[in-house]
């Protein structure tokens, strides 16, 4: 029987659309998920960025099974349990060095406020009060609270909720379709654009900056890739004017760019780091922030009985996601998945380029496992063209995300190559069919 659709207000859905013809999954495993007809999709976006080591993984499962007959909710607050530190130890252990302290929460966008919240103390607590401007970039992507949207800059998720944040300002996104359009991997122009950062210093002094918080590859808005030498420079630009530099590596995380993190694949270390999806494998909420230790230190003094950062959820450090976690990073250890993206990135990057010449594709990017096509608008219908193409894949067996008139994959990182290829070919399809 299938359910009632009317009750459930659906989160960033064209909710009339989708309840006049539903998509509703039923099963997953491995690289597939099954739908109500027992039909089989091919799942080439991890689900929603985030099944990395692919579905029902049986580790996982058990773990989480397991949890929940032991411990089934143990209190954050001046209390804990074992595997929350656990947990933190090994997500320490795979960090860029000095990234050795961990403060956990249940989604991205929470990792994403909680880095804000810790830009803006730590320059109170150290006497630089007067630092309380946050840097965004256009384009970027950094949840749907408050502070997310706000350093956010995709105009559709901010435009309908007021002035948002006061004391925000944006640098220029990357995206440089002129001279960068069909890159294989990493841009080679673009560097420079970095550079914007210290347009705002100039405008509003570095005394007043906290933080610049960016993603390693820009995901929701379409794979936007940071040119060579261009997150090097913004580190440079950080230290220069002692701007906290926070990476939003909640895609980028968890071998999406063939290493465990974004900032080691690029090789440039933040002073925060958000993370959320890939670190359970999507199987239990939970997201993270990795805090340099200088960073947390500044906060350890005082009297030893209060609270030193005043901030946290009901559901930090639950246990079913830490044991979640725990067997996540098993997984990933034990089939080497945190690096089998470097080693499939030629060959998902040579697939996904072939469909350049097709009808309206003007620009193809990716790195690792994560690709784009973007397809020319529609006149007078953006986001249309490529919203078909997310339709006509489904009919054939096939999820991907659409974000504008750009085509998202970023697969399971237990892909095989003919699987790949039945992506692109797949992809391919419904491109002429929608041209």
């Amino acid at each position: 029987m299938k359910p009632a659709l009317d009750a459930f207000w659906m989160p960033f859905t064209a909710s009339r659309q989708f309840k006049k013809a539903p998509r509703l999954l039923t099963r997953s495993a491995g690289m597939f998920y099954w739908d109500d007809n027992g039909r089989q999709i091919l799942d080439g976006v991890s689900g929603l960025w985030c099944v990395n080591a692919g579905h029902a993984r049986p580790k996982i499962v058990q773990a989480i099974q397991a949890q929940a007959a032991e411990l089934d909710f143990a209190p954050p607050f001046n209390m804990a349990h074992p595997k929350a530190f656990e947990l933190a130890a090994r997500l320490a252990g795979i960090a860029p060095p000095g990234m050795n302290k961990v403060f956990f929460t249940n989604s991205g966008s929470e990792s994403v406020e909680t880095a804000l919240k810790m830009a803006l103390a730590y320059h109170r607590v150290r006497g630089e009060g007067s630092r309380t401007r946050l840097i965004g970039r256009e384009r970027g992507y950094h949840g749907v609270n408050f502070g997310g949207i706000s350093v956010g800059g995709m105009v559709g998720n901010r435009k309908l909720f007021g002035s948002l944040l006061a004391g925000v300002d944006h640098i220029r996104h990357t995206h440089d379709l002129a001279r960068n359009a069909f890159s294989v991997g990493q841009p080679e122009h673009g560097a420079e654009l970095a550079d914007d950062l210290e347009r705002l210093v100039a405008l509003h002094d570095a005394s007043t900056i906290a933080a610049l918080i960016v993603e390693p590859i820009a995901g929701s808005t379409g794979v936007l890739l940071p040119p060579k030498g261009y997150l090097q420079r913004l580190r440079e630009i950080c230290d220069r004017h002692g701007i906290l530099l926070i990476f939003d590596e909640v895609i980028t995380g968890f071998g999406r760019t063939g290493a465990a993190f974004g900032a080691t694949t690029f090789g440039v270390t933040p002073d925060l780091m958000t993370l959320a999806k890939g670190i359970t494998n999507g199987c239990v909420p939970m997201g993270a922030v990795l805090a340099h230790q200088a960073i947390h230190d500044v906060f350890m003094n005082g009297p030893e009985h209060l609270v030193e950062f005043p901030h946290g959820y009901t559901y930090s450090s639950h246990p079913l996601a830490c044991a979640a976690g725990l067997a996540t990073l098993d997984t990933y250890a034990e089939e080497g998945l945190l690096t089998r993206a470097a080693q499939l990135q030629a060959e998902f990057g040579a697939a996904l380029h072939s469909l350049q010449g097709l009808p309206n594709v003007i620009d193809i990017r990716n790195f690792g496992l994560v690709g784009a096509v973007e397809l020319a608008p529609r006149a007078g219908e953006p986001g249309k063209r490529a919203f078909d193409v997310f339709l006509d894949c489904y009919e054939q067996g096939l999820m991907v995300r659409v974000t504008g008139d750009t085509v998202a994959l970023a697969p399971p990182l237990i892909i095989e190559p003919a699987q790949i290829g039945q992506i692109v070919q797949t992809l391919r399809g419904a491109i002429q069919r929608t041209a």
